[in-house]
Order: structure tokens, then sequence, then C-alpha cells
């Protein structure tokens, strides 16, 4: 199953010999693989910022494009074309996003004489605009929303979606409840879809309510077969992305699974398709479904469909590019199912506030594959980082994807979270507690989600940490008992001895830690009788080095592994859940505290407006200014109300994380109380 179908005729293009990727991260790792497998050569770009990622030391040859900022690097078509012939590369992956839906840089690069890996320009300009894709498609047959003008529409109308007519990713959309909403939506969405897309247009369309999102994937040659390898359900999302994949859909029965594949075949052969691509479409309550966009290249979630079909899409995108046709007839039928996570360096409860830092470690355990498909049933990762990554701000905050491909839905859900509950990330905030979670949620095990299906069961649920109250405390001990091992494992003068020890009754050794929820006091004694610690009535301890403690708990052994970083945080991972803490001085340094009411930057980013002045009364959740980071539009809410007593920043100014944006003081009664 997992074996390539074979091309019945010689290839009749150019055979590609060395090939750049014209991206980064997991994307990029994922096309070396396969060229590794053909045995292409690759040649990688990096910008500065990325000179140390693991997609750059693997390729057989790097380049460097000078800068971070995406505008100054991987958006360069001509630097890249200009790498690809510094490096004697003959053809050009664009990966996805950056330049991959780029009409521009597809054509400039054949008129380079390098092989493009992707759709013909022209299927690229069709789709760029997804108004005009609107008009197109229903020219073809396939069924669309009415297209909606920001300016003209009616309170009848509503709830509408507004959306960058360029680009995707979830970036420049908003929904609008209420006429009063809509002009701002509108300035947001454009805003933007200029900085992510350089295009501000928008539109609107009806806001489907609890629709499914369902995309199938299309594969055209040049020779006009046309194939439409099933479809995934994309419905959990985000911010309108993506967090998790699935095929097949556990909505689309037979009848409707072929409605779908014959309306995207009808799309591609509307544009003329070539190569990889995906037909999204949006499928109502009702059964009715409408065309949402075409996206040109390959899509992130392609891992489910080749575990179910046992292809390697990215194999046959070399192929078509070189000229080969496809096979007459498609592969057979899905065998299995398939589940896709994104695991991102983000915090869900925080209002999906991305992350940066060092990612100490990242291990997820019993991965059968990486960037292919298991020989059977299994476990797939697809990584853009490895431990000792550094997770920047300039670029998408996606770490990995870990894929499930099991006999039943059941059995990758299954999968899918012992994977998720046993990885040790470390560095971080990420949303791998969110993903386990809902991996075991039952509306999703029955297969019931929609695009508002976080917002249904709730982040009150589904973001709440894997570790409780409980775990939390338990894991704050184990973490000083490794901390006074390895203080005893360093002591020069009688180290066997456990630490603290005392012939006779003493007062107890006593550790702080800064925990999820606030300070954690850990007070505990080992005496001749064993462990004594307080607030832990029936633990015991069954052994303790720097890296690991055991604890009899409750008559059930547990293992706490333990990685320390200097003065750094303290991770401890078992399976009562991963808990990060921070060790917390006995006396605390005056210039380490922060006036109370301070603002601090959640992340480091532009603020791009301010819409507060100094000495202005606010109110609790009102909006301070906005921080654009990772591409997105991050909003800065007064945590309480009161007045602004300090505002040190302005529009355009950049800042670090932890800076000091404003201090909101307390509102005071007339006598000159606080309220």
């Amino acid at each position: 199953m997992t074996e390539q179908p074979k091309t019945e005729q010689p290839t009749t293009g150019r055979p590609i010999d060395r090939l750049l990727v014209a991206n980064r991260g997991e994307i990029a790792r994922r096309v070396f693989r396969t060229c590794r497998d053909l045995g292409i050569g690759t040649v990688a770009v990096f910008s500065d910022a990325d000179e140390r990622a693991p997609h750059a030391a693997e390729a057989g040859a790097a380049v460097r494009l000078a800068g971070d900022a995406p505008a100054d690097t991987y958006l360069r078509g001509d630097l890249l074309i200009d790498a690809a012939k510094a490096a004697g590369a003959d053809a050009i992956h664009p990966g996805y996003g950056f330049l991959s839906e780029n009409a521009g840089f597809a054509r400039s690069m054949i008129e380079a004489g390098l092989t493009w890996v992707g759709p013909p320009p022209a299927a690229i300009e069709a789709m760029g605009s997804k108004i005009e894709a609107k008009k197109l498609m229903a020219a073809a047959g396939v069924p669309v929303l009415p297209e909606l003008d920001p300016d003209a529409v009616t309170e009848t109308e509503l709830p509408i979606l507004v959306k960058a007519s360029a680009g995707g990713g979830g970036r420049g959309m908003r929904v609008v409840r209420t006429l009063a909403e809509l002009p701002d939506a509108v300035a947001a969405a454009r805003r933007e879809a200029q900085s992510a897309f350089g295009d501000p247009a928008v539109f609107c369309e009806p806001l489907l309510e609890n629709a499914r999102h369902i995309e199938v994937q299309i594969l055209a040659d040049r020779h006009g077969t046309v194939w439409a390898l099933g479809e995934r359900e994309c419905s959990v999302q985000r911010r309108h992305q993506k967090i998790i994949e699935e095929a097949p859909s556990p909505a689309v029965s037979p009848g409707l699974r072929a409605e779908l594949c014959a309306a995207a075949v009808n799309a591609a052969q509307a544009i003329g398709y070539e190569g990889a691509g995906t037909v999204e479409f949006m499928l109502a309550r009702d059964g009715r479904f409408f065309f949402l966009e075409v996206n040109t290249r390959l899509q992130v979630e392609h891992p489910v469909t080749e575990c179910v079909y046992g292809l390697d899409l990215v194999r046959l995108q070399i192929e078509v590019a070189e000229g080969a046709p496809l096979p007459a007839a498609e592969p057979p039928a899905p065998r299995g199912h398939a589940i896709e996570v994104r695991l991102y360096a983000e915090d869900p409860a925080a209002d999906w506030r991305p992350g940066s830092g060092t990612l100490h470690t990242f291990e997820v355990p019993d991965v059968d594959t990486a960037f292919t498909v298991p020989a059977s049933y299994g476990l797939r990762l697809d990584s853009g980082v490895e431990s000792g990554s550094e997770v920047g701000v300039h670029y998408d905050p996606m770490l990995a994807k870990v894929i499930a491909w099991g006999p039943t839905r059941t059995a990758a859900a299954r999968r899918l979270r012992a994977a998720l509950t046993g990885a040790r990330v470390h560095g971080v905030t990420t949303n791998r507690d969110l993903l386990a979670r809902i991996m075991a949620e039952p509306a999703f095990l029955k297969g019931e989600t929609h695009t508002g299906y976080l917002d249904e069961i709730g982040l009150d649920v589904l973001a709440a940490p894997l570790a409780g109250e409980r775990a939390v405390r338990l894991s704050a001990l184990a973490a000083a008992l490794a901390d006074a091992a390895a203080n005893r494992a360093a002591a020069r003068v009688q180290g066997g001895l456990p630490s603290g020890w005392r012939n006779v009754p003493s007062q107890p050794q006593r550790k702080s830690y800064e925990g999820p929820d606030g300070a954690i006091e850990v007070s505990y004694r080992l005496t001749r009788d064993g462990l004594v610690a307080e607030g832990h009535d029936g633990v015991r301890l069954i052994s303790a080095t720097p890296a690991e403690v055991a604890l009899d708990i409750d008559c059930v052994r547990h293992a706490f592994a333990i990685r320390a970083t200097g003065d750094g945080p303290v991770f401890v991972d078992s399976v009562l859940g991963p808990v990060t803490l921070r060790g917390l001085p006995r006396f605390a340094d005056p210039s380490d505290l922060v006036a109370p009411g301070s603002l601090l930057a959640p992340m480091p980013g532009t603020v791009i407006r301010v819409e507060i002045e100094r000495g202005a009364a606010v109110a609790d959740g009102q909006t301070l200014l906005v921080l654009e980071a990772m591409k997105m539009e991050h909003r800065i809410a007064a945590p309480a109300g009161g007045t602004v007593a300090e505002l040190n920043v302005s529009a355009g100014q950049q800042v670090e994380a932890g800076a000091v944006l404003a201090v909101i003081a307390e509102p005071t009664t007339a006598e000159g109380n606080t309220a």
C-alpha cells in the first residue's frame, strides 16, 4: 500500500538533478526527504534567524539570505533565483506559504530556465484572488456562496465573514455579527492582509454557522489526467486556521464524497491545473457544500492523505514537474484513518498568544517514521525543530506535525493522544495539552466537529493543563528532591549522605517554586523512616537522582523525569502531566520588581496601534494597544479598570518580551483612596 504508483511512460520533460526548496522548517525537511529517496541533490536557503535551523543543516548545500524578516529573505524571489543559480540547482520547490502561490515568482523562475515544481503561473493567477476565483468556479458549475460588498452589507445579511482576497492561513479574516463591528473589522482585515500578502483587498460572504471545513486533494499532470484523492476534514480551527486535520472525514458519505471529488476535478480542469493542489469547501449542516478556495500548492496537512493512500505526494509533484504522466487509473481506495495535529508554540488559554525562546528538549515517544508514510499503521513526525532549536518571532510558530495512522479513527486518536501526553517539549509554551485533550473529548471522538468546535466545548475545558493541582505539587516535590540530589552529587565532602541529614530531628528542607498557578512551598525531611513531606501523606521516596525521582504515591509507583536549566526553569514530566517550574530565591532582588499595574509585553513585536493616552481612564478588558508578531495582530487589553499612569510606547516601536508597555493605576475615590 505504501508503494508509489509507477509511471507508465518515460519522463517527457527534463529530469531534475538538484532542487532548491524556497522555504524553511518542516516543509523544507519534508521535501529533502523525498529528494534523497529519488537521488536528487538538495539546496536549502536560510535567513540569519535560521542559520542553525535543522533544514539548513540537512541539505547538500545551503545559501544564506541576509536578514531576518520574511520581506528581506524568503519573500525575495530575485534572491531565491540567484541562490538556485549559485548552488547549481535546476529546479525550485516552493513548499507552502511565502511565495508558493505567487504567480510572478513562478513565471520569473521559469523564465530563468529553472523547473518549477508547482502549477502553471496562469492557474496560480486565476486562484490568486478569491473574488475572481469564486466567479470562475461559479462558471464551471462549482457551488459558491454569494459575494457581499463590505460597503453595502445589511442587517439581514448578518452574520458575515470578512476575508482577504489574497492569501490564506486565517490571516485577514474577521467574523462580524453586528453592523457596528463592520468598519473596524474591515479595517483590521485590510491591515493584516496588506502585512501578510501585500494586498489589502477584502470581501464579505455569509457566515455558515457550525459548518465543516472539507477539502479534496487533487493531483494533475500536463497530459490531462486529474486525480481526486478523497477528502480531508479540517474543521477544528483557531482564528480560522486549522490545528487538526484528518482523512477521511467522519461526516462524508460515499455519495457526498463522489460529489465533492467531481466538483474538485471540475475546478482543476477549469484552470488547467498541474501538480498537487487542494480544493476547499464549506459543508453546511444540511449537506450542501460551497466552494471556498483552491490552494495552488501542497497543503500543511498532506500527510494524512499520504498515509491513507500510501502515496508520496512530493514525489508525484516532482514527477509531474519533470513531465511524467500519472497512471490513468487512480490509486485504490483509502485504507484506515489518519489524524494530524499541528503543534504550535502558543498559549491557547492566553488568546492563542505565540511564544518564542529556546526549545531545550523536543522528544516525541514511539515515532515510527519521519516525513514519510509508516510501513504499516503507526506514528509519523514531520518536525521543523529539534532539541536546542531557537523558536523566533519572525515566522509562523508551528513546531511540528504529529500524525497517527490507524485501522480506525478511534485507534488513530488513541495513538495520537499517547504520543502527545508522553512528549517532552521544554522551553516554550505550546498547545500540546489542548491537542491531547481533544483526542479524548467525547464530541470529537463521535466526529461531531465543526468550525465552532473550540468555542462550543470551551477553552476552559480543552485548554486546561494535563497536570492537575495535586500533580503540580507532587512534581514540585520531585523537583526539590532532584535538586537536593544534584547538590549532594556535586558536594566534595560526604556527598553520599542525603541532603539535610541530621542524627536528630531538625528543621525541614525548604524549596520554593513558581508554578502554573502561583508560588509552591515544598517542605520535607529525610528521616530514618524515609521521606516526610508536608501535605504529602501517603508518599514514599523510592529513589532520587538529579534527572529522575521515583515516588510511591498511595501504593502506586510513579517516575518523574527532571530537566533543570541552571538558573532557568525546571521541567518535570510524568504520567500525571508535564509541569514547568521556576525556582524562587529566598530574598527577592528589588531591581527585579515591577510597579503594580504594569502591563508587560507578552512577546517581542511591533506596536502597530496605540488606542489610549496617558491620564486616560480605561475599563477592564479595553484594548489599549495592538502588537504585531508572527504575522498576526494581538490585542493588549487592560487587566482591570483604572487610569493610565504611564505610557511607554508609540506606534511603530519594536518591543521585547517583558517590556513595560504601560502602567494602569487603580481608580481613586474623591477622598484620594483607592476604590
